[in-house]
């Protein structure tokens, strides 16, 4: 079975030369908006929740993040 891949990116809507302040900012901005607990739909705003939150996890840190890149 094949994974598949995420843009990690493209999850947090930014740039891949975004800054570790950029990326934060639009985490923040991003999670509020689909956080389960004030979102119409709870069910797809949970999945987005977790896939923005493997997302942050990743690109907030350095190390991760040039792994990944």
């Amino acid at each position: 079975m094949a994974v598949k891949f995420r843009d990690y990116y493209e999850i947090l809507e930014v740039d891949r030369s975004a800054t570790q302040d950029e990326i934060r900012k639009s985490f923040r901005k991003l999670a509020r908006k689909y956080h389960p607990d004030v979102a119409e739909d709870k069910e797809t705003a949970e999945e987005k929740f977790k896939e923005l939150n493997e997302a942050y996890e990743v690109l907030s840190d350095p190390e991760k993040r040039q792994t990944y890149d």
